[in-house]
């Protein structure tokens, strides 16, 4: 289970309210799994970095794909539903849930985390209070690698912005993490890149 500990609230946190209402949806769904997740892609980099536009919802939550009913379920209740006719099966292929918040009309993607980072990233994450809202985050060590591995230009402008929010980053912990997935994605001068970001 994640950290429970409050963090700061993040410098310059931006206007997140057209987010709101499926924010906290999307926050009861990862309580309802005993906060197995963490929210991740642009929102995320917006209250750790630097606000930018984001139109969709993204997390990580460790479930497997025999638990996808009970997580399309889960949704349901918060007003998730999914987004396409045969959403389970997709995600047992992808191990990525689409889904969408009803009454907002914001697109929630749920990525069935496995992989050994992805359990450290949960446990590590941290809770952040944005005025009355409470939102779970990665830590920016974590995000960082996330957004490395993903390497589009936006994504390595997030990294510079998270950077130069959080000067006391744990680089040791950055560089272990990106070299891995650089050597797995074969990707040797990964590491390289992102350094010369932070």
């Amino acid at each position: 289970m994640g950290e429970t500990e409050k963090g700061d609230r993040p410098p310059e946190s931006g206007d997140i309210i057209p987010l709101l209402e499926p924010l906290i949806a999307l926050g009861k769904l990862l309580e309802h799994f005993e906060n197995q997740g963490v929210i991740i892609g642009g929102i995320a980099a917006s209250l750790l970095g630097q606000p930018r536009f984001t139109a969709d919802l993204d997390a990580v939550i460790l479930l497997s794909i025999d638990d996808l009913p009970e997580l399309t379920g889960a949704a349901r209740e918060q007003g998730i539903v999914p987004r396409m006719a045969e959403a389970e099966a997709f995600a047992r292929e992808n191990r990525v849930l689409l889904l969408q918040h009803q009454s907002s009309r914001i697109n929630i993607d749920i990525a069935l985390g496995i992989l050994p980072f992805e359990s450290e990233m949960v446990a590590r994450s941290r809770i952040w209070e944005i005025g009355n809202l409470e939102v779970r985050l990665p830590t920016p060590e974590d995000l960082i690698i996330l957004k490395a591995v993903a390497h589009r230009p936006q994504d390595l402008v997030d990294i510079q912005a998270v950077a130069a929010n959080h000067p006391d980053l744990d680089q040791d912990r950055v560089r272990f993490w990106v070299e891995q997935f650089g050597e797995a994605l074969e990707l040797p001068d990964l590491w390289e890149q992102v350094s010369q970001l932070l």
